[in-house]
């Protein structure tokens, strides 16, 4: 039976990044007067000074992490939590510190809370040059750790919630180990976030000593309370990966991004940047198996849209573009999978 999602083969032509500089130009002042109008706007309608503090306060902080982190926008960042509690010695310890260096010889830096426990294992890991420390001010537990303090890639935060925005948007992968309240915070957020298309797909690790389990017992509940009770679906699973296995850890993101590259929405149409074309019959094979994903429409390979002009970068990457139904990511992470998996044409 046919395929009631066609596949259509990509464009011969690759195009050439447009000059932009004046278009990015209007939109920086464009949105800049934006939040100059917003501050206006919180004076004439005389909030409080309470209210102007944080959000004078967030502001300041989201500039500063701005800066600190724009020279590295062009490297892959990979986000970890876990317990500040645990000490040197601690096999998960030995574990966060092994993943963190094997992670950043693979070319990946590390973004930690930059505290104590695992945070300083992940950062003795990595190399203070590879890593990243967003820091927040505490009573207890979390003055920086010494291998990132005084270094400029370290960032205090005030407020949790400007600190959490970096940890996602700055991340190309999130790795947590066992931890307290903190990493489960951050863990369930994650989730949320991909399970409704709120952040852009990225792999999530759980990671634990080998034959530990502390995720094992994690992932039971997940599927004995949530999944049985219909709180989830099935295809939620995918989001993320448990295992004991640095090696697999580090496998499962490098080869992420082995043919997918990135992804976004342009106007109604997702797009993913490839790092090579699919073959006609790659193509063929993902428009029918994710057929219940992609609605009013084709699979289609194509070149770079004119609304990315500003991504220069990336500009010349083929292109997969579809009509997303914008409900079942853990089935768009199937597929990015998938596409991995497909052989060179």
């Amino acid at each position: 039976m046919a395929s009631k999602t066609p596949a259509r083969p990509i464009a011969t032509t690759s195009p050439s990044p447009p000059d932009n500089a004046e278009r990015s130009r209007a939109q920086q002042t464009r949105y800049v007067d934006e939040i100059t109008a917003t501050a206006q706007q919180l004076l004439a309608e005389d909030a409080s000074v309470g209210d102007l503090k944080i959000a004078a306060g967030a502001l300041r902080e989201i500039a500063h992490a701005f800066k600190v982190f724009a020279p590295y926008r062009q490297v892959r960042k990979v986000s970890t939590f876990g317990s500040a509690r645990t000490q040197p010695g601690d096999p998960v310890f030995v574990l966060a510190e092994s993943f963190a260096r094997a992670i950043a010889d693979a070319g990946y830096m590390v973004i930690t809370g930059a505290g104590p426990g695992i945070m300083e294992a992940c950062q003795r890991g990595a190399g203070r040059d590879r890593s990243f420390g967003i820091n927040i001010q505490l009573p207890f537990e979390q003055s920086a750790n010494e291998v990132i303090l005084g270094d400029p890639k370290l960032m205090v935060f005030r407020y949790f919630f400007a600190r959490k925005l970096f940890f996602l948007k700055e991340a190309d992968a999130v790795v947590l180990f066992p931890g307290g309240f903190g990493t489960h915070d951050e863990g369930f957020e994650t989730l949320t976030l991909l399970q409704t298309g709120k952040t852009r797909p990225v792999p999530l690790l759980l990671l634990d000593r080998r034959g530990g389990t502390y995720w094992k017992t994690w992932q039971r509940y997940v599927e004995d309370h949530l999944l049985r009770r219909g709180m989830i679906s099935s295809e939620d699973l995918a989001l993320y990966k448990v295992t004991d296995n640095v090696e697999t850890a580090v496998a499962e993101i490098t080869t992420y991004y082995s043919v997918y590259h990135s992804s976004r929405f342009v106007h109604d149409r997702f797009v993913m940047r490839l790092t090579r074309p699919l073959s006609d019959t790659a193509l063929q094979d993902l428009a029918r198996e994710f057929r219940d994903i992609i609605k009013d429409g084709v699979l289609e390979q194509r070149t770079a849209f004119s609304a990315e002009r500003a991504e220069t970068e990336i500009y010349h990457l083929p292109r997969l573009v579809f009509h997303f139904d914008r409900i079942h990511y853990g089935r768009l992470r199937m597929m990015i999978d998938r596409i991995n998996q497909t052989p060179e044409p």
